[in-house]
C-alpha cells in the first residue's frame, strides 16, 4: 500500500509500472527538435473534424487508442480513465473519451493535469482498486486561443513572456505490473498564489507552485536535487525557468545541474515564433510520453521528477481583476521499481 513520507510525500509500497504510452501532435511540434518521438503527426490541424473543439477530442481518443494498442490491451480490459483538458467541463476528455468505455474519471489541473492523472491513477492501483488505468490531456493552441485569449482573426499581439500552447497529446497505460518504468512516489501539490494577474505571464504565476512542491518534496525525503537525473517542469517556459531556479536556489535546492523544461523542450525557440517557450496540457504530456518515458525504459534515464504546473484561473476571474492561482504536482518516475537512487547522468 501507499506509504507518507513526511507531511506530504506519497511513497508507493508496490510501484505501478507504466506498460505504454503515445504522443500526438501536429505540425508546429513536428518541426520542433522532438518532432521524431511523436507517435503521431496530424498536419491537419482539425484533425478530420469541423471544429477546434471536436479536433482536440479526436486527438485525445487516437491517443488513448494508440496507447492501448501499444500495450496489447482493448478498452475493456481497463478499469480506469484518469484525463482533463483546459477546456471548460474538460470537453476534451469527456467527447473524446465517451467511446471507449472506459470508467472515467474528469480531473482539472490545467496544464498540471498530467501529473495529477499519473498520481491518481497510481494510487488507485497501489490500493488495487484497478488492475489498469489509463492517464491522458491534451491541448489544442486554438481551442485555447478562443477560450483563453482571443479569436485567432482578431489577430492579437503577444507579449514576449506569452507561451504557445501546443496542439499535442499525451497518454500512458499503468498496470500492476514489473516493466520499467515506475511510478515511486508523488506529492500533491498546493494552491499557490504570489498576485500575478498577468494572462500572458504564466511562467512568473505557475514557479512559486513548482518551488513549493520541489521544496516539500525534498524536505519529506531528505533527497538532495543531486539524486535525480532530472528535474522536469511543464511548462514554465523561460521566464519561469529561470525564476524556478532562484527561488529553489535560495531554498538551498539549487537545480542548475539537473533542471529541463517541457516548454522549453517542445519548441525550437530561435527558429519557431514561441516566444517565451511552450504551454497547454498537451506540452508536458507529449513531452513525456515522447521523448522521456522511453528513456526510463531504456535506463538512460534511471530517476526523474516530473512536476507538471498548472494555472487554475479562468477568463472570467481574470477579467474580474482575480490573481492567477497556481499548483504543481510532482511524480517521482524511476527504471527500478526499489532501492536507493543514485545519480546517474543523462
Amino acid at each position: 500500500m501507499a506509504l507518507r513520507k513526511g507531511k506530504n510525500t506519497i511513497l508507493f509500497e508496490n510501484p505501478p509500472s507504466i506498460r505504454a504510452w503515445a504522443a500526438i501532435g501536429s505540425t508546429m511540434e513536428a518541426q520542433g527538435p522532438l518532432g521524431g518521438s511523436f507517435d503521431l503527426i496530424e498536419e491537419d490541424a482539425y484533425f478530420g473534424q469541423d471544429s477546434w473543439e471536436k479536433a482536440e477530442s479526436q486527438m485525445q481518443e487516437r491517443v488513448v487508442r494508440r496507447a492501448l494498442e501499444k500495450a496489447g490491451f482493448s478498452s475493456a480490459q481497463v478499469q480506469g480513465a484518469f484525463a482533463g483538458d483546459l477546456l471548460n467541463q474538460c470537453v476534451s476528455s469527456t467527447y473524446g473519451l465517451r467511446a471507449l468505455g472506459i470508467p472515467y474519471v474528469g480531473l482539472f489541473g490545467a496544464c498540471s493535469t498530467m501529473a495529477e492523472s499519473l498520481l491518481t491513477a497510481s494510487v488507485f492501483l497501489e490500493a488495487r482498486a484497478m488492475e489498469r488505468a489509463v492517464a491522458c490531456t491534451s491541448s489544442h493552441f486554438c481551442t485555447a486561443e478562443r477560450q483563453f485569449r482571443f479569436p485567432l482573426e482578431y489577430g492579437g499581439q503577444r507579449p514576449p513572456t506569452a507561451q504557445w500552447t501546443a496542439t499535442a497529446a499525451g497518454a500512458a497505460v499503468l498496470e500492476r505490473g514489473e516493466r520499467p518504468p515506475f511510478v515511486r512516489g508523488a506529492v500533491v501539490g498546493t494552491i499557490q498564489d504570489l498576485g500575478i494577474s498577468d494572462a500572458a505571464n504564466m511562467g512568473a504565476a505557475m514557479a512559486p507552485a513548482a518551488a513549493d512542491t520541489l521544496k516539500r518534496f525534498f524536505e519529506d525525503t531528505g533527497m538532495r536535487p543531486q539524486a535525480f537525473d532530472l528535474v522536469v517542469t511543464g511548462d514554465l517556459g523561460q521566464v519561469g525557468f529561470d525564476l524556478l531556479r532562484e527561488l529553489m536556489a535560495r531554498e538551498g535546492h539549487p537545480l542548475d545541474h539537473c533542471q529541463a523544461d517541457c516548454g522549453l523542450m517542445l519548441y525550437d525557440r530561435e527558429k519557431q515564433d514561441v516566444h517565451a517557450g511552450a504551454s497547454g496540457c498537451g506540452c508536458s504530456a507529449s513531452v513525456l510520453c515522447g521523448h522521456l518515458l522511453p528513456l526510463l525504459r531504456q535506463g538512460t534515464l534511471k530517476n526523474l521528477l516530473f512536476v507538471a504546473t498548472g494555472a487554475l484561473m479562468s477568463p472570467t476571474v481574470v477579467q474580474q481583476g482575480e490573481s492567477i492561482a497556481a499548483i504543481a504536482h510532482l511524480v517521482w518516475l524511476s527504471h527500478d521499481r526499489s532501492g536507493e537512487v543514485k545519480s546517474c547522468r543523462y
